[in-house]
């Protein structure tokens, strides 16, 4: 991790970064914003606001994504709330011990990783779940709800967008995992408790289950109806590809290969894939009446 100093007070500055690099951080010093804003490249910026006749506002400004520590003589409006106001992170007030200015970086540093994490997996669940319709009016339903479905994935989306609406944090229990019931203790009891696959436990651990969270907020999903004194909706598909409680037939599977990976494989590579011959294929198509476009 690179520091950026910016400090007028050349000897401050230099014995800051003496002492960071001794802790292992990369570090640059400059006395002017200016300067600073045109060459910095910093992941962290630890700015005085002591610099007189220098606006520092526009740093903040521009880097704010950044972490920004700012260095303050005395509290004031100027030097700490305004500056926070724009984007600066915290602050720290001179002189100050290094493990305390240390401590203040690896916090922010933390917490801009975990943005990072939140923000991937929140872009790669909507990914996942983009092509996922539900008909379900969020402002109608309310939790703790149990949902009925032939496809897990339609409460998936459920979940995650009555979360999302809701402004709620959800916690992910599948009942799959042997430690569902510690992963249910340990969870905030201000979350928002998303359980899978209900039917896969035995009436006894149902039992347990509803015992545990009894007073907490949840949405749980299950593929087969379950007695319980909770409220139950249902939503299924009715594509049978997609149906977990439906075999598909043959002729549905090659339909649906057909359909979805026709322009992405060659005929010849196709039939193959399907373990058939290339004029199988042909015939195939034209019983289904699918016919591919050049």
């Amino acid at each position: 991790m690179k520091i950026t100093i910016i400090e007028n007070e050349l000897y401050l500055a230099q014995s800051i970064a003496s002492k960071l690099g001794q802790a292992g951080y990369e570090t640059e010093v400059y006395s002017s914003v200016k300067e600073a804003m045109a060459t910095s490249t910093g992941d962290a910026f630890l700015l005085s606001t002591n610099l007189p006749g220098q606006n520092f506002n526009a740093l903040i400004t521009k880097y704010k994504e950044k972490i920004i520590i700012l260095m303050v003589s005395y509290i004031n409006n100027d030097t700490v709330a305004a500056p926070l106001k724009l984007g600066a992170n915290d602050y720290i007030v001179k002189p100050f011990i290094i493990e305390e200015l240390q401590r203040k970086i690896e916090h922010y540093k933390e917490f801009q990783t975990l943005k990072k994490y939140k923000t991937l997996y929140r872009e790669y669940n909507e990914y996942l779940l983009q092509d996922i319709k539900i008909d379900e009016d969020i402002d109608k339903i309310a939790s703790p709800m149990i949902v009925l479905t032939n496809y897990v994935k339609l409460v998936d989306k459920l979940a995650f967008t009555y979360a999302k609406q809701k402004d709620r944090v959800l916690s992910f229990v599948p009942l799959a995992n042997k430690d569902w019931k510690s992963k249910i203790e340990k969870s905030n009891l201000k979350h928002l408790l998303y359980i899978s696959e209900l039917q896969i436990l035995k009436k006894s651990e149902r039992e347990q289950l509803f015992a545990i969270i009894e007073g907490r907020d949840f949405i749980i999903s299950t593929t087969t109806e379950i007695e319980t004194e909770y409220k139950t909706i249902e939503i299924n598909t009715d594509n049978k590809l997609y149906d977990q409680n439906e075999i598909l037939t043959i002729d549905d599977y090659v339909k649906f290969i057909v359909n979805n990976f026709q322009y992405s494989y060659p005929d010849t590579e196709l039939s193959k894939k399907l373990g058939i011959s290339r004029k199988s294929l042909w015939e195939k198509r034209k019983k289904y009446g699918i016919f591919k476009k050049k």
